[in-house]
């Protein structure tokens, strides 16, 4: 099965290419642009749209050609599930087959917000949404712009990071239009994102268990509060074996990553400046460093925020920063791995495909 979507995936993609790329257009958010852009999801178009996380590539969840057009516009591998999106509770029993007492309580919880729950899906959903999985990730967007978009156009909304495949997520729509301009027909403009970061995204287990497989603005402290027990997946802080099973995005692929090379480091501040007066002779490099009033290191500095929140706000937008100011290896000074500094952490580790320091 997945071998047949993998090879009618890129017939799809080969016939796409013959067809004339269209200027991608930029919406407000007014109600005019807000019918507009609901107008092309209905019909099966692709728009960029802003959600609290990050800018999502959305598209009808039901619909096998429009999600495709989403795997194209990214780049992205068929096998990588996307999470559906949709703006109130009578929604779900239409996108999942199964919804556990547990699920219905973390909802009533966590929604609207960034909580996305892995669950047995719909037979609507199409196998091309779930990744040829028979589970799938639903999520119900803080965001007003993302709610409004699912109520307006009627239809679901399966909807990855909008980005090209691998590249930093986009949290402002600038960045969408620069990853997708001439890939998908609209990009609205619903100003910066307040999160920073993807979803949360946890599957439920036996005896009132959940299991994270994607950390994000909701903390494992904060899911204890409705579940008996939570669980770090191992894959949260370490690559996937060969052969297994991808059951959340951002689980098997490098992401996040810049053009620039990235290091995460991990020790002191002190230990962080001698390794950067030994690099500093090294043509373009740069420090990420997470500390502000950090004392002057021998390279050119950024921060990315004091606080966890500050953090996963700033830290897509300053990876991609350093490919603006042409930075060839990026050495991060790595946050904590604790509350939302989990969330961060698991970005970065992905950014620099694994490569990590101790000083």
């Amino acid at each position: 099965m997945l071998l047949q979507q993998r090879m009618s995936w890129h017939v799809w993609q080969d016939n796409r290419k013959k067809r004339d790329i269209v200027e991608t257009k930029l919406f407000a958010d007014c109600a005019a642009d807000l019918m507009q852009a609901a107008a092309l999801l209905k019909q099966g178009s692709v728009v960029g749209i802003p959600t609290e996380t990050v800018y999502g590539l959305a598209a009808d969840a039901r619909n096998p050609e429009a999600v495709r057009q989403i795997f194209a516009a990214k780049g992205r591998p068929a096998d990588n599930p996307l999470i559906v999106h949709i703006a109130d509770m009578a929604e779900l029993e239409q996108v999942a087959a199964k919804i556990s007492p547990l699920a219905i309580r973390l909802a009533e919880r966590f929604w609207p917000g960034p909580l996305t729950m892995v669950l047995p899906k719909h037979p609507s959903i199409p196998s091309v949404t779930s990744g040829g999985l028979d589970t799938v990730g639903v999520r119900m967007p803080l965001h007003p712009v993302a709610r409004a978009l699912i109520c307006l156009s009627g239809v679901s909304i399966a909807a990855p990071s909008a980005n090209r495949s691998g590249y930093p997520s986009p949290t402002i729509a600038q960045h969408v239009m620069r990853d997708m301009q001439g890939k998908i027909a609209a990009v609205l403009d619903g100003g910066a994102c307040t999160v920073g970061v993807e979803s949360t995204v946890i599957a439920l287990e036996q005896d009132d268990s959940v299991r994270i497989l994607r950390p994000g603005f909701v903390t494992a402290e904060q899911l204890e509060t409705v579940a008996s027990h939570v669980i770090v997946d191992p894959a949260v802080l370490h690559e996937l074996q060969k052969g297994q099973t991808v059951r959340s995005p951002g689980m098997k692929y490098q992401h996040y990553s810049p053009s620039a090379r990235v290091t995460l480091v991990e020790g002191s501040q002190t230990a962080f400046a001698a390794l950067m007066e030994q690099c500093s002779k090294e043509n373009g490099v740069y420090a990420l460093v997470c500390h502000n009033g950090q004392n002057a290191l021998s390279v050119p500095a950024y921060t990315y925020g004091d606080t966890d929140e500050e953090q996963a706000q700033q830290i897509f937008s300053k990876l991609r920063e350093m490919d603006d100011i042409g930075a060839k290896h990026v050495f991060v000074e790595a946050p904590r791995k604790e509350g939302v500094g989990l969330a961060v952490y698991n970005r970065l580790i992905r950014a620099a495909g694994f490569e990590v320091i101790q000083v």
